[in-house]
């Protein structure tokens, strides 16, 4: 099916095949480009100044220090000069928590009223200690203590700083390693990439057959010890351990089978994931910048994640004081400051993708416009031109495309917190029924995530709508389906191994390093700090080989579809010809046209000399 597309399509007769060459040839200038999916751009704007109007309405009747110091029963904040008076029936709503910064929380025996208490010092209440500004029983702070710090949580930071004082300069040696591990793994991915891939495909296939002979010969062991043994005199465990051990052997064999048999499907289509991770190699020595934009998606991410959190503090602390207890009052929250509390949770949500989304746009029409000029010495600067283009034409696209994602998980969030407040009251046949649907919403949130991504790539290329863009990229995306399932598979396990790689080695080397620094009482920390370091340095690097590998694949396919090789000529190189119907006779074609381009150079000059020495004489 994939090749009678490739070879079908690209043959078909054109009108005006020049033009369409033409428009292919040149994204940034004769290609007209309209602004795509507006409708979206002006919802998200019309959505984030709602956003706004509401956190504005609970700022003003909110608080960000309820939350962060606590309140009484009256409402009075713990540690701040505010006084609150709400009822003539208590004596004590009248004053001042100035000199109280510590808040403790009690529940009343005889009902679920919680007594909310500003107090000087927490040791006057039996069982409790002070944790930040409140007031937790012991047994709480223990765990913490036991878990974070053996001289208790005073104390950590304290010890924390020191340990960074210690061996900052061990920390510095392994974010460089970690830099260089990532430089390592793109030259590697880039010139040896087929060892890799290889060494990959053959390490499973060794590892499933050892796991299954390993499996098949303990059971056979066993069962030889038992028939040594009278039935009636086998204990059950013993008959159990054999019975395991069979079933395993059987699962290993059914795995090792499938392995073995997709390997064998799918083995001639590796070299095109092989070829498409040197292909990407190309793209950015050509374009180096590209692995910035990770970096600056992050910075950007957690400014969102940032605005998020203190707009959530707000929002919490909105209220409207209400008696909800004989003396008791609370801030509690109206019908507006419910919803602005979702609201606030799908703008982070939407504009989170957002960010994600205008990356892979930029990524996406930058190798898109390398992969389709045919001299790449004039490539000129694609990575502004991509970013021009964005910004002028294609927010709405990405405006629509981050909507679809959000909304899934916006879904998923919603049914967690129905879990939630369930939890111990719902029956099995409802957790079940709820467990199935968010297990059905993560594989469909996967998939449009994957989708998306792919209809980035056409409307980055092309100029197209989403919803356009998102059709012409699954129609190619079936068409070479057996390609689609190589490169996923093979070149997601491999970019994963790379990162994992990555990790374990800068860890280790941390381990080594700092093993016997004297004075060093938490290497957890300066470790953990490292290794998230690597992840996030391997993961910026490959994220970006992940998506110069969609977009390659799809102008991959997108030329064949539209060029010949013989009548219109590929912009594919040498190396992707090689997939494609009638490629030796292609590639003879490509040679003789090279050489033909080179003694035309060659002859150009030495007429010219000798038109000169004519006219000299």
């Amino acid at each position: 099916m994939e090749k009678t597309f490739c070879v079908t399509r690209k043959v078909e007769p054109r009108e005006n095949a020049a033009k369409t060459n033409s428009e292919v040839s040149d994204f940034w200038g004769t290609n007209p480009r309209n602004m795509t999916d507006t409708f979206f751009l002006i919802l998200m704007t019309l959505f984030l100044i709602v956003l706004c109007v509401f956190l504005g309405y609970c700022i003003l009747y909110g608080d960000i220090f309820r939350i962060i110091n606590g309140y009484d029963n009256c409402g009075n904040i713990c540690g701040r000069k505010t006084i609150s008076i709400q009822s003539n029936n208590t004596g004590n709503c009248s004053r001042s928590n100035e000199d109280s910064p510590f808040h403790l929380v009690l529940k009343r025996n005889d009902s679920n009223i919680k007594d909310r208490y500003c107090v000087k010092n927490c040791s006057f209440f039996a069982g409790y200690r002070p944790f930040l500004n409140r007031c937790v029983p012991n047994a709480t702070h223990k765990i913490v203590d036991k878990i974070i710090s053996k001289t208790g949580i005073s104390n950590f930071f304290q010890e924390v700083s020191e340990d960074f004082h210690l061996c900052y300069k061990e920390v510095v040696y392994l974010f460089l390693i970690s830099l260089f591990i990532s430089t390592v793994l793109l030259v590697a991915f880039r010139y040896l990439v087929g060892y890799v891939v290889w060494g990959l495909l053959i390490g499973v296939v060794v590892i499933c057959l050892a796991a299954t002979v390993w499996l098949w010969i303990i059971w056979t062991n066993l069962k030889n010890d038992q028939d040594d043994i009278q039935t009636d005199l086998l204990p059950v465990v013993e008959s159990r351990k054999k019975d395991t051990h069979l079933a395993f052997a059987i699962a290993s064999t059914v795995i090792t089978a499938l392995v073995l048999l997709v390997i064998l499907v799918l083995r001639k289509r590796v070299q095109i994931v092989v070829q498409l991770f040197k292909e990407s190699g190309k793209a950015v020595a050509a374009m180096p910048a590209l692995i910035v934009l990770p970096v600056l998606t992050f910075i950007c991410l957690a400014i969102v994640i940032a605005l998020w959190f203190f707009f959530s503090l707000w929002v919490e602390s909105a209220g409207i004081l209400t008696e909800v207890g004989s003396g008791v009052f609370h801030y509690e929250k109206n019908i507006w400051m419910k919803i602005t509390r979702w609201q606030n949770l799908f703008a982070m949500l939407w504009m989170s993708q957002f960010l994600v989304g205008c990356q892979h746009m930029v990524i996406a029409g930058a190798v898109s416009s390398w992969y389709f000029t045919r001299d790449k010495t004039r490539l000129g600067w694609p990575i502004y031109r991509s970013i021009q283009n964005l910004i002028r034409y294609h927010l709405g696209s990405v405006a629509l495309g981050s909507l679809v994602i959000a909304v899934v998980q916006f879904i998923r969030i919603i049914l967690k917190f129905i879990e939630a407040k369930l939890k111990g009251r719902e029956g099995s046949c409802a957790r079940s029924v709820l467990r199935c649907c968010q297990c059905c919403l993560y594989c469909f949130e996967k998939i449009l995530k994957y989708l998306t991504r792919n209809a980035y790539i056409e409307v980055a290329a092309y100029g197209y709508s989403f919803c356009k863009g998102g059709r012409q990229a699954f129609r190619l995306l079936v068409a070479n389906a057996l390609r689609v399932a190589a490169i996923n598979s093979i070149g997601d396990i491999t970019l994963f191994l790379g990162k994992v790689v990555t990790v374990i080695v800068t860890v280790f080397t941390g381990m080594k390093m700092l093993e016997n620094k004297e004075g060093l009482q938490h290497m957890w920390v300066p470790l953990t700090l490292a290794g998230l370091f690597a992840y996030f340095v391997s993961h910026c690097f490959l994220t970006v080989y992940e998506m110069i590998i969609d977009t390659i694949f799809l102008c991959f396919c997108e030329d064949c579809e539209k060029n010949d090789g013989i009548g219109r000529p590929y912009y594919m190189s040498r190396g992707l010809m090689s997939f494609v119907e009638n490629s030796k006779k292609i590639i003879e074609l490509h040679e003789s046209r090279r050489s033909l381009t080179n003694v035309n150079t060659q002859v150009s000059p030495n007429n010219e000399s000798k038109g000169g020495g004519d006219r000299k004489s």
